[in-house]
């Protein structure tokens, strides 16, 4: 599959038809993904800054950001729409218990209490930490915030987030002559800026549960 994957990359088709097709499956891949967070769309994002650096046109990187952003506000927002039809419900819905599955209790009681200090601009924050972002949300659900008022931290962060995954795609297509090179590079360090939280929460984790051993 990766093999499959590298040899599209290689053989990319004009810049014509690179835009008619790209430009529509970044904002579909991006508003899904932020719809249903499994979609890796930091990377995916990251792959379109790559392609539309070596490109001629000038405008193909600004596109590439308002589309990304565009996309990632909309997933954002019907999630949030959702998830408020199961905090409305008394018999709750799928996706407020699917949002609560991916959250624990302790990341949650986190959320909740940077969302009492900080209030909206820990928005911000929560898209570009990832796995953030879920437990934020989960947060502003369960405090009532108003979808207007969700609306208003979440495009910054949308915006933040773009140009953020963004900056390390052209950091990938400037250190490549070769745009297939520069995807695989991006894709790379996007996987690895992901890993990094993750593991970190296992070390503190694993600490924190040493610590219990000894005290007892």
């Amino acid at each position: 599959m990766t093999g499959g994957l590298l040899a599209a990359v290689r053989d990319l088709p004009p810049e014509s038809t690179q835009q008619a097709v790209g430009y529509p499956s970044l904002f579909l891949l991006v508003a899904l993904g932020a719809l249903v967070p499994v979609v890796p769309t930091g990377a995916i994002v990251s792959s379109a800054a790559v392609v539309a650096f070596h490109q001629s046109s000038p405008f193909s990187l600004l596109f590439v950001f308002l589309l990304a952003s565009a996309a990632a506000l909309l997933g954002d927002l019907a999630l949030y729409w959702l998830g408020q039809r199961g905090v409305r419900s008394r018999n709750g819905s799928r996706w407020l218990a699917a949002l609560r599955g991916r959250v624990t209790p302790d990341r949650l009681a986190q959320a909740q209490e940077r969302l009492d200090s900080h209030q909206v601009s820990v928005l911000v924050l929560s898209r570009l930490v990832p796995a953030g972002r879920i437990p934020v949300m989960l947060a502003c659900l369960l405090a009532r915030m108003p979808l207007r008022r969700f609306a208003r931290g979440d495009a910054a962060a949308c915006l933040a987030w773009a140009a953020t995954y963004q900056l390390i795609g052209v950091l990938g297509g400037s250190l490549f002559p070769e745009p297939w090179q520069g995807v695989v590079a991006a894709v790379g360090l996007t996987l690895l800026v992901g890993a990094v939280p993750a593991l970190w929460r296992r070390i503190r984790g694993g600490g924190r549960e040493a610590l219990r051993h000894e005290d007892a």
